[in-house]
C-alpha cells in the first residue's frame, strides 16, 4: 500500500535518524529540546481577547483565500496527485451548501465544515467507551467539534487543543478546574483556549489517550480521510508522535455529517503523512472503520514545503535546534507554488 523505502523519519542530536520514543514512557526528549517551549503571547502582556479574535479571523480569511487560489491553480496546472483531493473536497462543500446542512461559519468551502447535527455526532462520540476512559483528549479547534471540546472539559478530562494554524504557539492544555465557573463554553472556543489554557512545548511529558480530528470527507470502509488541504492535522499528529505522546494504538475519531461519507478516496494515492481514522461519528451512526492504513510515525521534514515551514514558528525553531545540535541540514520538501499556466502564443 505504501512504499516500504519511505519509512517515517525523525531526528535527534545523536543521529540523523532515530527510533521514535515509546508511548507511555516517562523519559523526556533529548536535552537540546528541554527548553523548547513556545507561548501564545508574551506572558507579561495582558491577554486581549478582541485583538486575538480579530487577528485569528484575519488570518483565517487570508488562509482560505490562499487555499481557494491553490485549488484553482491545481485545477488548471496541477498534477492528478493533487487534483483528485480538491475534486472530492469541492463536491462535499458544494453538496452541504446545496442541501442546507451547512452551518456557520459560512461558506463552508475551504473549512472543516460545520454541519447540522454536529452536537448529536459529538454526543455519540461522548458515549464511546474509548472516550469515557480517556484522561487526555486532543481535539481540533474547528466549529463542528466545539461540543466534543465541551464534553471533554465537563467530563473531567484534560483537553489538548492546538493554536489555530499553529501560528504563534503549539498546544494548550485546559482542565475544568482551571476554567472560571460559567466560562466553560468560552473555553471551548479559540479565544477561550488561548485565554484559559496552559501552553506547552515539545518537551512536555504528556500522554494523549484519544485524538478527535475534523474532516471534509471520510471513507467509512477504509478510514481514509481528507481535511481542508492545509495539512495542519498531519503536522499536529506528527509532532505528538515525535513527543512520544501517542502511538499506533491511539484511536483517531472524526465527527462528520452523513453527507460527508464518501467512497471515492483512493487509498493507494494517499501520502505517507495522511492520518486515517479508526471511528466515525455522525448524527445518525457510529462506524468502526478497522482501518488498515498505516498511521504516520513522526515529522516528515522532506515533505514540508518552504512555505509551510515559513508559516509555523515552532517548526522553524525545532528545525534550527536540530540542525545546530546535529550539524546536519534537514531535508526540505518542494515548493507549494505552482508554475503559472502557460500562455498560448501565435505560431
Amino acid at each position: 500500500m505504501y512504499p516500504t523505502s519511505n519509512l517515517l523519519r525523525s531526528f535527534s542530536p545523536h543521529s540523523p535518524f532515530f527510533p521514535l520514543p515509546t508511548h507511555h514512557t516517562t523519559s523526556s526528549l533529548p536535552l537540546p529540546f528541554s527548553s523548547l517551549r513556545l507561548h501564545y503571547s508574551n506572558p507579561n502582556r495582558a491577554f486581549d481577547p478582541a485583538q486575538f479574535e480579530s487577528e485569528r479571523l484575519r488570518l483565517d480569511e487570508k488562509a482560505r483565500n490562499s487555499m481557494a487560489a491553490e485549488a484553482a491553480a491545481v485545477g488548471t496546472s496541477g498534477g492528478e496527485e493533487k487534483q483528485w483531493k480538491w475534486r472530492i473536497r469541492k463536491g462535499v462543500w458544494d453538496l452541504m451548501e446545496a442541501e442546507g446542512i451547512a452551518r456557520n461559519p459560512r461558506p463552508v468551502h475551504h473549512r472543516i465544515p460545520n454541519f447540522d447535527g454536529a452536537a448529536s455526532a459529538a454526543d455519540k462520540l461522548g458515549q464511546l467507551e474509548v472516550f469515557e476512559k480517556a484522561r487526555c483528549v486532543k481535539v481540533n479547534p474547528d466549529s463542528p467539534q466545539k461540543q466534543v471540546r465541551f464534553l471533554t472539559l465537563t467530563g473531567g478530562k484534560k483537553l489538548l487543543t492546538p493554536q489555530p494554524r499553529l501560528r504563534t504557539g503549539f498546544f494548550s492544555v485546559l482542565e475544568s478546574q482551571s476554567v472560571p465557573a460559567g466560562s466553560v463554553l468560552e473555553a471551548c472556543t479559540s479565544v477561550g483556549a488561548a485565554k484559559y489554557g496552559k501552553p506547552i512545548g515539545l518537551n512536555e511529558k504528556i500522554i494523549v489517550d484519544l485524538i478527535v480530528i475534523g474532516s471534509v470527507a471520510v471513507d467509512p470502509k477504509t478510514g481514509a480521510r481528507l481535511g481542508k488541504g492545509e495539512g495542519f492535522a498531519e503536522l499536529e499528529y506528527g509532532m505528538l508522535r515525535y513527543m512520544g505522546a501517542i502511538d499506533d494504538s491511539t484511536m483517531v475519531i472524526t465527527t462528520v455529517h452523513d453527507k460527508q461519507l464518501v467512497d471515492d478516496i483512493p487509498v493507494e494515492k494517499l501520502l505517507i503523512h495522511d492520518v486515517p481514522v479508526d471511528i466515525i461519528c455522525t448524527p445518525t451512526q457510529v462506524i468502526f472503520t478497522n482501518t488498515a492504513i498505516p498511521k504516520p510515525q513522526g515529522i516528515y521534514w522532506e515533505k514540508l514545503s518552504p512555505e509551510k515551514l515559513g508559516q509555523i514558528r515552532i517548526l522553524r525553531e525545532l528545525k534550527r535546534r536540530i540542525e545546530r545540535e546535529t550539524g546536519t541540514t534537514l531535508p526540505c520538501g518542494p515548493s507549494e507554488k505552482l508554475p503559472p499556466t502557460a500562455k498560448r502564443g501565435r505560431r
